[in-house]
């Protein structure tokens, strides 16, 4: 923005105060969303997958999008790709050290969502290879999201009983006030998550140029990190209160909406055009850390402790050797 100074260190700063806006902005928006639904008594699966799921991303969506409108789609592709690296180490890892005890993982959602996950992420891989991702390629990620929703919508209420009220443990999670506050709480986050995003993008680019990196790289890094922090506050939250099923939930689906929603959306907006090392580079990566949080989560369906310091470990040794590839050489 042309009211910052030409400064790192202001940047920087920005930067760090733009984090914990979109943290608060993201809060009040999935505390609304909930708490509208609640109201309205729509069924849990729609609060969790859709509402919660979209809320916990609306950073990304936002940034994404915004990057690609505004000319910066390597941001773009940096965020949503990066964001889904920060997810399956950093936050869940974080939740599965804090739970009070072993997350018990459920088995028919493993699979099911679990190899819809890696289908994507390897289609998605596939149509980036030729260092571009068109706008026809996005509608048909949107339209595959569409299918998912609806999938996972009719399934759910299939097996819920028509008289079965909404989960109980969820109203102790519901913040005061009636319908109109709710909605109140989720304009407020909204309106939040999409002014500090402007923030987020220009500084991130100034960044970027700063230190002579691609925008890609930086939406790897920065940016990335800086807009899951709502999934890494879900899980570890979650985790510790004892609803680990719920914080890897929250992953996979904010895995599947980083790769449908956010890249679909964004190329839509304005075709992705990303470096092929930087494609090479990242997308083998997102995928590796996918399977390694499946193949954990299948191994005996519980999560312990360790595997949980296995993923921080995996995200450091990814974020270093991002440092040295396209910052330091």
């Amino acid at each position: 923005m042309d009211f910052l100074p030409d400064n790192i260190f202001v940047h920087l700063l920005v930067l760090a105060v733009t984090f914990l806006i979109i943290y608060k902005a993201a809060d009040f928006l999935v505390d609304g969303a909930v708490g509208i639904a609640y109201k309205l008594n729509v069924p849990k699966i729609v609060i969790g997958v859709v509402l919660v799921g979209f809320g916990t991303t609306a950073p990304e969506f936002t940034v994404s999008v915004l990057s690609a409108i505004r000319g910066f789609p390597e941001i773009a592709l940096g965020n949503a790709v990066g964001s889904v690296i920060v997810d399956d180490t950093m936050a869940l890892g974080l939740g599965i050290i804090v739970a009070p005890v072993a997350i018990r993982v459920e088995r028919r959602s493993l699979r099911l969502f679990g190899l819809f996950l890696i289908a994507i992420d390897v289609l998605v891989f596939l149509l980036s290879l030729n260092g571009i991702v068109g706008r026809w390629e996005g509608l048909f990620l949107l339209g595959i999201l569409v299918l998912y929703l609806a999938y996972v919508i009719h399934t759910e209420n299939r097996k819920r009983k028509t008289n079965t009220p909404i989960n109980e443990e969820l109203a102790e999670h519901i913040k005061t006030g009636g319908l109109g506050m709710q909605g109140l709480r989720f304009l407020i986050g909204l309106a939040g998550v999409i002014l500090s995003s402007e923030l987020l993008i220009n500084s991130s680019v100034y960044v970027a140029k700063y230190f002579g990196a691609s925008e890609a790289v930086i939406g790897l890094t920065l940016v990335a990190i800086g807009t899951s922090i709502p999934e890494i506050v879900t899980c570890v939250v979650a985790s510790r209160r004892g609803h680990g099923d719920l914080a890897l939930g929250d992953i996979i689906g904010a895995d599947i909406l980083n790769v449908l929603w956010i890249i679909g959306a964004a190329s839509v907006a304005n075709p992705i055009q990303v470096e092929k090392r930087v494609i090479l580079f990242a997308f083998p990566w997102m995928l590796g850390v996918v399977v390694l949080m499946l193949s954990l989560a299948r191994l005996r369906y519980s999560l312990q402790r360790w595997k949980g310091i296995l993923l921080v470990v995996v995200y450091l040794l990814y974020i270093t050797i991002a440092i040295v590839r396209f910052y330091v050489s």
